[in-house]
């Protein structure tokens, strides 16, 4: 069993790395290496893929970077490797992105990604640090995680979803915002994991068990 965290130079990965080597290590769930490797990607198990900075840029440098953007898609649409997209790498599974300008995403899930807009003036964007998770929709990556459980965010842009049944969690900032998306084999956090000691460790390792 191999895990690939996606390396298309869009953020620091060591400590995804971390949390998800001893999340693996602890679960017996195999392998996890970071790559910039198409063919690694492409024979991976589960597909990991981060993002730190804005949408337009990581699409660029991920369509940009030696294959790897075909490999995942190849993985993923047409093999159905389980798939988890971590901070913007979870917003460009979107239909679109609107910062800065318009971007197409993966369109793996349908909505846009948009600039955070609380309703409570006093509220600053980017939306950053703890907050309590409500879970919308049941589903296996959530086993031991219940609604009040917190997550560590650092964003001023969210998914807006089309389908309300593909949005599984948000949190209130002034207002819903999307937190965790997911359909299929595939799903989304908009925080990081890794940086949400309990409950991140705990979701790494039900995504790195999940059987879809």
């Amino acid at each position: 069993m191999l895990t690939a965290i996606i390396d298309y130079e869009s953020g620091n990965l060591h400590s995804a790395h971390k949390a998800f080597e001893r999340m693996a290590r602890e679960a017996d769930a195999g392998e996890v290496t970071v790559t910039s490797n198409a063919e690694v990607v492409a024979k991976a198990d589960r597909i990991v893929l981060p993002g730190d900075g804005a949408f337009p840029a990581c699409m660029a440098a991920l369509k940009g970077a030696g294959g790897l953007y075909d490999a995942m898609v190849e993985a993923v649409e047409h093999r159905g490797r389980p798939f988890l997209g971590i901070c913007v790498g979870m917003q460009l599974m979107a239909t679109v992105g609107r910062e800065y300008e318009d971007t197409a995403g993966l369109g793996w899930i349908s909505g846009e990604v948009t600039k955070i807009t609380p309703a409570d003036p006093t509220l600053k964007v980017p939306h950053m640090g703890w907050n309590d998770l409500v879970i919308d929709h049941p589903h296996p990556v959530f086993e031991g995680i219940s609604t009040g459980d917190h997550a560590y965010f650092v964003h001023s842009y969210h998914m807006a979803v089309t389908n309300p049944a593909e949005r599984l969690a948000h949190v209130d900032y002034g207002g819903d915002v999307t937190a965790i998306i997911g359909r299929d084999t595939m799903i989304g956090m908009q925080f990081h994991p890794e940086k949400s000691q309990n409950t991140g460790l705990r979701l790494i390792s039900n995504f790195l068990t999940w059987k879809p």
